[in-house]
């Protein structure tokens, strides 16, 4: 089973803008001031931009247009709704912002069947949203394909048991911890484990200063060390700039990048550049106005592809 994809899903924005229903415990957001339609336009540039890059080195980009009339100002991020599966197996996540569960959309399929691309089963984890309980994608898990295992940091987004019944049903093995930052001198549960960790074939790069717990952090290293991936540690300062918000892609001959924002290449150190240059070529781009209004960044607006191939492709 590959770490690795070619094929990306993309939502691109119409209503962009700061969620004032993920703010409460998502403390990457700010509220910038400029209108709306500016922050959109803003977003949306963003946007084209990343693609190009990504579809330049060969990254297969299937883009999908937000729909105006739902309100959904987070849509730019769908990994945190769904994840597709080698075996044709779609996975729907509870969302913890009422106003992204519109976010799940089942026209997203259908373009993805014209594609090519075969679903033979949905997995609907969304009945938890009664209980008041969330386990939000890949941000909330970190997939490690190859080795079989689940990372996930606890939070207000992330429940244990469900995380538990997600590995079950998908028979990875749980790697469970609590990550930390400080808030106003005080350490809250960062929303998403996706912003302090991203797994790579070969690498991963952890905020590790953000588990508290030594034991944990220990755990954590042990299940990393023992898979052969080379550690590389980065700040919490460094993650506020999105350092830990990266993925892993294959673009043109099976040549992989590490994708992350400008902000977060500006953060690293040369010696962390050269680190994970040795596992593969960096392709960073501006994502300003999306990291700062929706909290969120490279990796959160990509959700990965892997799901078998038909052989048919539709017009």
């Amino acid at each position: 089973m590959p770490q690795t994809t070619n094929t990306i899903l993309m939502i691109r924005p119409v209503n962009f803008r700061m969620n004032e229903q993920t703010a409460v415990n998502n403390y990457f957001q700010e509220d910038l001031d400029l209108v709306q339609a500016e922050i959109n336009t803003k977003a949306q540039n963003e946007f084209d931009a990343f693609v190009e890059k990504l579809r330049a080195v060969g990254v297969n980009v299937v883009i999908v247009n937000d729909d105006p009339s739902l309100d959904t100002p987070d849509s730019i991020f769908p990994n945190n709704w769904v994840s597709f599966h080698e075996n044709g197996d779609v996975a729907l996540y509870p969302m913890f912002a009422e106003n992204r569960r519109r976010e799940r959309r089942e026209d997203v399929f259908v373009t993805l069947e014209k594609e090519g691309f075969a679903i033979e089963n949905i997995v609907d984890y969304t009945s938890a949203e009664e209980e008041g309980v969330f386990l939000e994608g890949t941000g909330s898990l970190l997939l490690d394909r190859v080795n079989g295992k689940a990372y996930c940091a606890l939070s207000p987004r992330a429940d244990e048991e469900l995380f538990i019944e997600f590995c079950e049903d998908f028979e990875y093995t749980p790697v469970v911890f609590t990550a930390f930052q400080t808030v106003d001198g005080k350490r809250l549960p960062i929303y998403h484990t996706n912003v302090m960790m991203c797994l790579a074939e070969t690498f991963a790069v952890i905020c590790l200063d953000s588990i508290d717990d030594k034991k944990e952090r220990k755990n954590v290293l042990t299940h990393l060390k023992n898979d052969g991936k080379e550690v590389i540690a980065i700040t919490e300062a460094q993650m506020h700039q999105f350092a830990g918000n990266m993925l892993q892609v294959r673009g043109e001959g099976d040549q992989r990048f590490l994708v992350m924002s400008q902000s977060a290449y500006d953060s690293l150190t040369k010696d962390q550049i050269a680190k994970i240059e040795k596992h593969c070529p960096i392709l960073s781009s501006s994502l300003e106005t999306i990291e700062t209004c929706g909290g969120g960044s490279a990796r959160c607006m990509m959700a990965e592809v892997f799901l078998p191939r038909t052989g048919l492709r539709l017009a």
